[in-house]
């Protein structure tokens, strides 16, 4: 064999041996997969907006585990997520679930506010205290066109209500 051709073997190689490594990494990641070291939780919400699945779930913003599915109800048309939670973490009954994002143009998460009951989630539970996403492009949108239609200095209230509030 020429040199040449030992150096492309080796080099071929060493592609797959990266290939491999990152496909092992990504697929560990992603939350597909329940390990002994792992259980399941589950969490209705109105609106998930920029979570999918692999996406973090974070108590205290630290990661605790990972969104493993979600699938909307037909009937509620709530979304349904199912979390993979670290075995370590234990979770309060009353504890709260959030959809969160990591500021304007950061990724969201589901956030964790730990309640403080004494009695903890088990695998297959269901956190039932939600909160969904928030449309801040519609807030904005809401808020700006809100504004406009005041008309600016002009005084719309009637003479006749010297406080205002009719």
């Amino acid at each position: 064999m020429s040199r040449t051709n030992v150096f492309e073997t080796i080099v071929g190689l060493v592609v797959i041996v990266v290939a491999a490594l990152f496909l092992s990494y990504a697929y560990s990641i992603s939350g597909r997969q329940i390990a002994g070291n792992q259980y399941r939780l589950d969490a209705v919400f109105g609106r998930v907006d920029g979570i999918s699945v692999g996406s973090e779930v974070r108590i205290a913003g630290v990661k605790v585990g990972s969104v493993s599915a979600h699938a909307l109800d037909r009937q509620t048309y709530e979304a349904n997520l199912s979390m993979i939670i670290d075995k370590d973490v234990p979770i309060p009954e009353d504890s709260v679930a959030k959809i969160v994002s990591d500021g304007i143009l950061g990724s969201a998460h589901v956030a964790i506010e730990p309640g403080a009951a004494e009695e903890m989630l088990i695998a297959g539970d269901k956190i039932t205290i939600t909160q969904g996403s928030v449309d801040l492009l519609g807030l904005a949108v809401q808020t700006f066109t809100a504004q406009s239609g005041r008309g600016g200095a002009k005084n719309d209230k009637p003479a006749d209500d010297p406080l205002g509030d009719l």
